[in-house]
Parts: structure tokens; sequence; C-alpha cells
């Protein structure tokens, strides 16, 4: 997440997709599909997976320089091993240049090639791959690539057929002003823009210190997420750490929708939440935000795991 420096609402999306559900339910399942159903539910994220992705991130940045910003090896490193895990599942991915600074850097675009077509409407999920020069970036963002990509190799795993059409990404340079999810979106035409019904944003996922935000800013995509965590007896906060600060607000400057949770950043935890979350009331959620200490000891794998599980259970709910 970078320092400080007319949408379209959900809620026609939201009522067609819970009258297809309440067909799909009158007339049963369907036999013989050969992927999952409609009504499935979202399967559990195992956290050992999305912390083994963690580990490879960690020595990627070792092995290149320690971090894996934009325009370093490292950043190059990590992208090939997403890419190729999701070659490997099955996904459609592309890699999409663009230039910041001077130099080079690259987003990753995976498409689910199964289920809906983009003429159905996308529902695309998201976090930034780069981290700052400082170090590793595990923490930021790290804990949202990889419970990204986790949640994209179960939709390989499972076989999804989904309604709508499914689309992961990856952005570099987000800590250098969200500039590579900015020319994603410029590349776009206004058509192509329009069928992305929602664009979900995971940017730390797993602070030390963590709270359980979700984005506020489109109510019905709030609401997929704030159910779920109420369900799991989690309360949570409205965002305001990531207003205007991550790889969401391109998508909303264009008009789409977007949403996403988030367990917070250099803000500090007050005695309140930590009365209700636990965790050190006076301290960062993240004490080692843009710093060199960002590495894998800086991770809440309780905070993870529960974040990784909300990541899917969005996609399966809101592709369905």
């Amino acid at each position: 997440m970078i320092r400080r420096p007319q949408r379209r609402t959900l809620c026609a999306l939201t009522a067609s997709a819970a009258l297809t559900l309440t067909f799909a339910g009158a007339a049963g399942a369907q036999p013989g599909s050969g992927g999952a159903a409609a009504r499935a539910e979202a399967p559990d994220i195992p956290v050992a997976a999305v912390q083994q992705h963690l580990k490879e991130f960690q020595t990627l940045a070792e092995q290149n320089g320690g971090n894996r910003a934009h325009g370093e090896p490292g950043y190059r490193a990590s992208l090939d091993y997403v890419k190729g895990k999701l070659d490997d599942a099955g996904f459609e991915t592309d890699i999409q240049e663009f230039t910041s600074g001077g130099k080079t850097g690259y987003n990753l675009i995976a498409d689910w090639p199964r289920g809906g077509s983009a003429a159905d409407g996308t529902v695309m999920t998201g976090a930034h791959l780069d981290s700052v020069p400082a170090g590793a970036g595990i923490s930021d963002n790290g804990s949202g690539s990889a419970g990204v990509l986790q949640t994209a190799l179960a939709v390989a795993e499972a076989n999804l057929e989904p309604a709508k059409h499914l689309r992961f990404a990856w952005w570099g340079a987000e800590e250098h002003g969200m500039v590579g999810s900015s020319s994603y979106v410029e590349s776009l035409q206004q058509g192509e823009l329009d069928g992305i019904d929602a664009y979900l944003n995971f940017d730390m996922i797993g602070s030390p210190n963590a709270g359980h935000f979700v984005y506020n800013e489109d109510p019905s995509l709030e609401k997929v997420f704030t159910d779920w965590f109420a369900a799991k007896d989690v309360p949570t906060e409205a965002s305001k750490e990531t207003d205007g600060r991550s790889d969401h607000v391109p998508f909303q400057d264009a008009g789409v929708p977007v949403g996403g949770s988030f367990t917070g950043a250099g803000y500090t935890k007050s005695q309140e939440q930590a009365d209700k979350w636990g965790g050190t009331a006076g301290e960062p959620y993240d004490p080692c935000y843009h710093s060199a200490c960002d590495d894998l000891s800086n991770v809440d794998e309780k905070a993870l795991d529960l974040h990784s599980d909300a990541i899917a259970h969005a996609v399966w709910q809101l592709s369905s």
C-alpha cells in the first residue's frame, strides 16, 4: 500500500444473482456438469499453502537484492513464480508491460477459461505484487498476493464453472502510485470496463497487530464481506486507511464497483479495537510497514487464514 498522497452500484447485480440462485434452487442441481454447482460453498483456503507462497517471496527477495520492488529482479522473479503456478493450473495468463520512473513494470493477468465468458460479466480479484525497496514486503503485499494466488488455485482445483467470468491480477508499481493498475484500467475500452461487475482488492491481509476492515465504497460488496465476517463472530470496521491508497482506486474512478478486506498498515490500533480484536493498543497494525523488517516474521497466521478464506468466499459468491 502506498503512503497517502461516479460509481456504479452492485445492487442490480446482487438482485440478479439472488434471482438466479432462487431459480437454481427450485430447479435443482444439474447432473453431470463436471464443475462446481452454482450454489457451492467456497472451500477452506489452507493457510499453510498461503504461507508457502510467502516463503517463496521471501526467498526470491533474498536472492535478488533483498526486495521485490518495481524495476528490480526480485519483482520479476515473483511474477514468474506466480505465473508458473497459474499456468500449471490451467489459467490463461498475460503479462502487461508499462513504464514508471524509467523502468519497465509488469502486471500479470490470469483468466479462468471455464464457466461464464466476459459477456456474462467479470468478477476481478487483484493484489499488488511489488514491495518497497527497503525489504521483502511479505505483509505489504506478499500477503494479499499469496491469498489471491491460493484462491485462484482453489478455483482450478475445484474445476469451477462459475456463471460469471473470473479474472485475477497481480499489479506492479503500486508503491509508485498504483501505476500498474492504472495502466491496466486505461488500456480498457468503456465496454470492457462496463463488463467488470466487481473488482476486489486485497492489500495487506496478515498484519501482525491485525484489525479487520472491509472496504465500504460499494454497499453490496461491503455486505458480502461484513455478513461473512459476522457469521464467524468477527466484528469489522469500514476501512479508512485504504482510501485513495491502493489498486482499487483506478477501478473506482472508472466507475467499477470495488470491495475487499484489509488488516491495517501504519495506523494505530485503539484500545477499543484491541478489546474486540486482541493485539496491542497504541501500536501500529503493522509495525514493520514499509520497513526492512517486513519479512516472514511480520505476518499473523490467524489473520492471514481468515482473510484468505474471505477472498474465496467473495469470489465464489459473486461469480455464482
